[in-house]
């Protein structure tokens, strides 16, 4: 007998090695748009808060001499005009996108966002059986998007006022400086919360969605959140498929 070993069909199907096929999700350039956000917007909080909670302890021991002050305060402002350019390049690229007619609609709140947060809430409450069906973005993401967009900008317009209280005082009431105090840090709290319970939680702790770091979604992933999308993808193809083969 032949010491070869024949590769029987059950040897094929132990070795044979699973393929999914994965989808575009984020370029890299909204890949480091989304680190700059992270990163600056991390520095922002760890430095800020202990400015706005002083009389805890950590807060003593991080402000503990007038130097220590000066120091959090220039990494704060240095983080702050990081996360400024940031938004600057994200206005400017939609400017030019809408310019170009080239700007696509999927994070803009539609009608169909209420009906499917309306669904999403009966199936919550078991009054439904079945999940919404979503498109390129689910109302979920819109929603965070917005918020931290609106947040960012209440933010920084705050934020420059308090920096620059004088300059901004020469043509607008006094009492804007302690006003642009309590809605900075006020904001910077509530948007820090909504971003770790319900962003982290929802899209990288209960389904771990790592799309904005590789940039790409796998086929189960599509076809389970954004079946909408899928289907549409899916018909683009068979489409330029079927059209590519006629020439």
């Amino acid at each position: 007998m032949s010491g070869k070993r024949k590769n029987t069909p059950q040897t094929v199907r132990q070795h044979a090695v699973h393929q999914e096929s994965t989808f575009p999700r984020f370029t890299l350039a909204q890949r480091w748009e989304h680190a700059v956000l992270i990163l600056s917007g991390l520095v922002l909080v760890l430095t800020g808060l202990p400015q706005k909670y002083r009389d805890l302890s950590i807060s003593q021991d991080l402000l503990s001499t007038p130097e220590r002050v000066e120091l959090i305060r220039q990494i704060h402002h240095i983080a702050a005009i990081v996360l400024a350019l940031e938004a600057v390049y994200h206005i400017g690229r939609i400017i030019y996108l809408m310019a170009k007619r080239r700007l696509p609609g999927d994070l803009l709140p539609t009608g169909q966002d209420v009906r499917d947060a309306g669904h999403m809430f009966q199936y919550l409450l078991f009054l439904r059986s079945d999940k919404p069906k979503f498109g390129r973005y689910n109302f979920e993401q819109k929603v965070t998007y917005w918020f931290v967009f609106i947040g960012f900008l209440l933010m920084g317009i705050s934020g420059f006022i308090i920096w620059f209280p004088v300059f901004f005082t020469q043509f607008l009431p006094g009492g804007v400086v302690p006003a642009a105090k309590l809605a900075h840090s006020t904001e910077a709290v509530v948007a820090a919360i909504f971003i770790i319970i319900w962003h982290v939680y929802h899209v990288h702790i209960e389904r771990t969605n790592l799309s904005m770091f590789t940039g790409r979604l796998s086929e189960k992933e599509m076809r389970e959140y954004h079946e909408k999308e899928y289907d549409r993808l899916i018909g683009q193809s068979a489409s330029n498929t079927q059209s590519g083969g006629k020439k």
